[in-house]
Parts: structure tokens; C-alpha cells; sequence
């Protein structure tokens, strides 16, 4: 009698039982109350000793906005704080340049929104929220009723480029840099074209904003470049790059505004027409910031893996496509975090600019004093808090733009 086949029998492996995340434990506000500030005798005595600390300064600042602040050293240079000293009689030329802002911004808003997921109107109305309250205030200092009605006007402009925008073909979304662009050229044209007004003359909140921007826009690519040259395999751009990032990283920026200042002039040709204060302060700063911004770069470089750099040699790309289409992406990606406190940072140091006389929002605040008839009135505290109170807005909108580019960009998740 022969024996016949073995057969084994093949089990299939149990599947295991997914994770389960445990339920969120949501207490009702009395009892989180007592769980955690007064769970025990020392958290008691600090929730009560704090809880009346915040009252006492909530009280004196409410007291103070709505009291007994003097406002109007506020409401009658509100001018003065928005533009310096722009001459009055072409302030035409700034709505001109919002209007034209407002009307891109409709378009492209339109145009980007076909491709993302419809947002609820509140989630915009509460993006849009630090921007809307420094607008209130501001109009509500006004003592005229025409920068209000303006302001409705440019809402208007936005919401007629949003119709239009809803019109356009959807390949008209590949123009939407040249849009841009456009709108860049055209307002810079409405400031300065057909006998405009020099950068000399800009001061407040413009004169802040335009250095802001325009340090933030034209010191960024230098400051790629920086970092790419300090990793380049090259000796002499390494070498130059690492010079030039350790030299302006050891000097303060408000040395580097006085020597734009003070000495730039002694460099150019005997002939050659001499650059305005304010273009010299923005070199100074662009330079400066391209420094920082090198730095970070290169940590978010070091950061990528190098199979990322070995897979890309792997298929066959070049160095310059491997370093702009897998390494650079990354890299941004990374320190993104970085980037905008160095922006925020950045639009905080031009105060530093009423140190050679340009009237910032800071010098306007200070400027504002020595008018007659504030002379003696002790309303420094006025003139700083509303100062204060722009910076804030402009950081704190930069910080939550920052933050949702963060969550839809996945930063800091595996």
C-alpha cells in the first residue's frame, strides 16, 4: 500500500484588526474648568492670581481705546500715518493703484478658484479678518466720508474682475503671472509716470509697505542663489558666497542702512546721477536679507535626503534639473516656517529707516509729536499704539497666510 501526496494546507494570514484612533474627549466647559485650573490648590491660587492680572489689563486697555485716548492726534494725521509725505494734491495716484490691485486680484482669485475646492464664505470672511479690523479702524479715524466711499469702490473693482474672471476661458489661467506683472508695471506707473511723485516723497504706511515688499520680492531669489552657490562644487563661487553671507550677517542692519546712505554715493561714477535716500535704504535691506535668506535655504537643502539627489542622477537628469525640479521644491517646502519669520522680521526692520530721515510709519508716530499743537499733551501712547497696531496687522496676516500654506502643503507631516 503506497502512500499518496502530502497535501498542506495554506492558510491565509487573519487580517489584523485596523488601529482605531480613541475617541476625542470632549468635557462640557465647567468641568474642563475644574480639571484644569482648579484641579488643585497651586493651580487655584495661580488661576485667580492671573485671572485678575489679565482682567486688570483687559479693563485699562478697553479704558484706554475707548475712554479716555486722545485720538485725535490720530484722526488728523491719519494722512500723515497712510502717506507721509506724498503731496496732497496727487493722492489720486495711491487709489489709482489700489483699483488697478483690486481688479487683478478679482481675476486671478476667479481664475484660482476653478482649481481648488469651493470655500465657504465664512472661512474667507475669517481669513480676510486682521485686514478687515485695520480697515474699520482706519476708516473710522477718517474725518471725511470720500476714503470710505473709495474703499467701497475698490470693493467694487474686486467683485467686477471676479465676474470677469468667471467668464474667462480656463486656459486664461496660464496669464495670470503676465497679469500680475501687468498690474505691478501699471501701478508703479500711476505712482511716478506723466510727473509723478518720486520714492523720496512716500512715507507712512506706503513707504513701509512698498520697501516691505519689494525687499521681501527681490532679496528671495538672491538669497536661492546665495545658497546654491555656498553648496556649488566650484571653490571661487563657494568661497564668495560664504564671504559675502558671513560679512553681512556680522554687521547690523542699521549700520548697512547709514552706509547705503551715507556712503554708497562715494562708489559710483563721477557722472552718474545719484540714487535717491529711499532706493538706497532698499538696496541696504536687500542685501541684508538676502543673507538670512541664504541661510535658511541651506538648512532646508541639507534637509532633503541625498537618494533624492542619486534617484535624479539615476533617470538621467542633469544637475540643474535635479536641483530645480526634485532638491529646491523640497527644500522650500521645508523651511517655509522660516522663510515667513524672516519676512515678518523683515517688514518689522524697516522702521529702522527713520534713522535717515524717511517717514515711516514709526517716524511718522514720532514726527506727529512736535506738531504745535501736540506739543506738551503726552500723547505719545496714541501715536505708538496705532503705529503698533498697523505692524500688527500686516505680521499677523503674513503669519496665518504662513500657516494655511503650511497645513495644505503638509509641512512637518510624514
Amino acid at each position: 500500500m503506497t502512500a499518496g501526496p502530502i497535501q498542506t494546507r495554506t492558510e491565509e494570514p487573519l487580517p489584523l484588526p485596523e488601529a482605531e484612533t480613541p475617541p476625542e474627549r470632549r468635557l462640557p466647559p465647567g468641568m474642563w474648568v475644574r480639571e484644569n485650573l482648579f484641579n488643585s490648590p497651586l493651580n487655584t491660587v495661580l488661576t485667580i492670581v492671573f485671572g485678575l492680572l489679565i482682567a486688570w489689563v483687559v479693563f485699562r486697555a478697553t479704558r484706554f481705546v475707548f475712554v479716555t485716548g486722545r485720538w485725535q492726534v490720530i484722526e488728523q494725521n491719519l494722512t500723515n500715518f497712510m502717506v507721509g509725505r506724498f503731496p496732497r494734491d496727487e493722492l489720486y495716484r495711491p487709489w489709482i493703484a489700489i483699483y488697478l490691485a483690486a481688479g487683478a486680484a478679482g481675476v486671478g482669485t476667479a481664475l484660482y478658484a476653478r482649481t481648488r475646492p469651493p470655500v465657504p464664505w465664512t472661512v474667507t470672511l475669517r481669513r480676510a479678518a486682521p485686514a478687515l479690523l485695520g480697515l474699520v479702524v482706519i476708516l473710522s479715524l477718517s474725518r471725511t466720508w470720500l476714503p470710505a466711499a473709495l474703499t467701497v469702490g475698490g470693493f467694487a473693482v474686486g467683485a467686477a474682475g471676479r465676474l470677469l474672471g468667471n467668464r474667462l476661458p480656463e486656459r486664461a489661467r496660464r496669464l495670470l503671472p503676465l497679469v500680475g506683472l501687468a498690474t505691478v508695471l501699471l501701478a508703479y506707473v500711476a505712482f511716478t509716470g506723466f510727473g509723478g511723485v518720486g520714492w523720496d516723497n512716500w512715507g507712512g504706511l506706503l513707504l513701509t509697505l512698498f520697501v516691505a515688499v519689494a525687499g521681501i520680492v527681490l532679496s528671495f531669489p538672491f538669497g536661492v542663489l546665495l545658497a546654491l552657490g555656498r553648496r556649488s562644487s566650484f571653490p571661487a563661487v563657494r568661497v564668495i558666497c560664504v564671504g559675502y553671507i558671513e560679512l553681512i550677517r556680522g554687521v547690523p542692519l542699521i549700520t548697512l542702512i547709514f552706509i547705503g546712505a551715507l556712503v554708497l554715493g562715494f562708489f559710483l561714477p563721477p557722472g552718474m546721477t545719484r540714487p535717491g535716500l529711499t532706493m538706497r535704504a532698499l538696496v541696504a535691506i536687500i542685501l541684508f536679507a538676502a543673507a538670512y535668506i541664504a541661510e535658511i535655504v541651506r538648512g532646508g537643502l541639507q534637509s532633503v535626503p541625498k537618494g533624492q539627489t542619486e534617484a535624479a542622477k539615476a533617470i538621467g537628469l542633469s544637475p540643474v534639473k535635479t536641483t530645480m525640479r526634485i532638491v529646491l521644491p523640497q527644500a522650500l517646502r521645508n523651511v517655509i516656517p522660516a522663510l515667513v519669520g524672516q519676512f515678518i522680521s523683515l517688514f518689522k526692520d524697516t522702521s529702522l529707516l527713520g534713522a535717515i530721515s524717511l517717514l515711516e510709519i514709526l517716524g511718522v508716530s514720532q514726527a506727529v509729536l512736535a506738531q504745535q499743537e501736540f506739543l506738551g499733551q503726552r500723547v505719545q501712547a496714541e501715536a505708538l499704539v496705532f503705529a503698533s497696531f498697523l505692524y500688527w496687522v500686516a505680521c499677523y496676516s503674513m503669519s496665518r497666510a504662513s500657516q494655511r500654506l503650511e497645513q495644505r502643503l503638509g509641512v512637518g507631516e510624514r
